[in-house]
């Protein structure tokens, strides 16, 4: 994790801060709807995790998580790659959407080796 550059951090970062604030914007919506929003609250909590985690590992800033709310936020954030890579492999090459989807694969990965890293 030392060895990702700046560049990439902040990429990583901002991808988090972007993806949690359109799932909150969806638990909103879905709230108005009546719709059921347990799945996506977890999702959202995940994601907290994640930034969180990578916050923790390149900045140094202390983190309050369990290592079971690690475990179940890596379980998580795994659980999304394979979704995120198949509108990725459908998605245009030199997009804007693809740059979008490929932070975001390699925001949840680095999160998800970082979690790992914690967790040991």
């Amino acid at each position: 994790m030392d060895k990702v550059s700046g560049d990439i951090r902040l990429e990583s970062i901002k991808s988090f801060q972007s993806t949690i604030r359109k799932t909150e914007k969806a638990v909103v919506q879905m709230k108005v709807k009546g719709a059921q929003t347990g799945l996506v609250e977890n999702r959202l909590h995940a994601l907290h995790i994640g930034l969180t985690v990578l916050e923790t590992v390149w900045n140094g800033e202390p983190n309050s998580f369990s290592t079971e709310e690690l475990v179940q936020a890596r379980a998580v954030l795994s659980g999304l790659l394979p979704s995120i890579e198949n509108q990725y492999n459908k998605s245009k090459a030199g997009s804007s959407q693809r740059t979008l989807l490929e932070r975001r694969i390699q925001s949840l990965e680095l999160a998800i080796m970082a979690i790992d890293d914690l967790s040991n």
